[in-house]
């Protein structure tokens, strides 16, 4: 909580810059919200800064995903309906900076597994294993998966399982340390540039 409120005022002019620069360059609303699932399997309101165009939850994709469902796209670097700044947003991650407020208001961690709409997490639950072990922890702004190139889109079941294995390896060994750790090369990838951010 501390460590968010610092960083909120730290980053607070470019929180500021992109919010006009959303406002400018495709109006309002400013910030993208969805239905995430969280701790002990409660869903919670998600924060982002809008990166689509307005109404973009109208227009999803005609694509399958991961688990054989049609007109259900959860990241795709093609889809059609990012904005050319949102384009840039999510390349930086700076599209994350609102759920610092998801901090704030206490359902979500620094760090910890990233949260999935619940869409993908009902799916994920019949075709990956000791999915739901990932619920016992708050879900993070970043995470041990994220860091280790476990971020973007998920092709098949066999990379959500990657992913959900590296969220257990994170549980199971927690400490501040290894928080620490994960946040210092969170911010080495993003000044690096992430090939699986979009």
């Amino acid at each position: 909580l501390v460590f968010s409120i610092i960083l909120m005022a730290i980053l607070s002019p470019i929180f500021i810059g992109v919010w006009l620069a959303v406002l400018i360059t495709s109006g309002r609303p400013i910030f993208y919200s969805s239905l995430r699932v969280g701790i002990k399997g409660k869903t919670f309101k998600f924060y982002k800064f809008r990166t689509m165009v307005k109404d973009a939850d109208k227009l999803l994709a005609q694509v399958t995903n991961i688990h054989g469902d049609k007109h259900v796209l959860f990241k795709n670097p093609e889809d059609p309906r990012i904005t050319r700044f949102g384009k840039y947003l999510r390349k930086t991650s700076l599209d994350e900076l609102p759920q610092f407020w998801n901090v704030l208001i206490g359902n979500m961690s620094v760090i910890g597994p990233r949260p999935h709409p619940v869409p993908l997490n009902m799916a994920s639950l019949e075709t990956v294993e000791n999915y739901m072990l990932r619920h016992i922890v708050k879900p993070g702004i970043s995470g041990w998966a994220q860091v280790n190139g476990c971020r973007g889109e998920t092709k098949d079941v066999a990379d959500m399982q990657k992913r959900v294995d590296h969220d257990l390896y994170y549980i199971h060994r927690w400490n501040l340390f290894f928080d620490v750790q994960i946040v210092l090369q969170t911010v080495i990838n993003v000044i690096r540039g992430d090939q699986n951010a979009y």
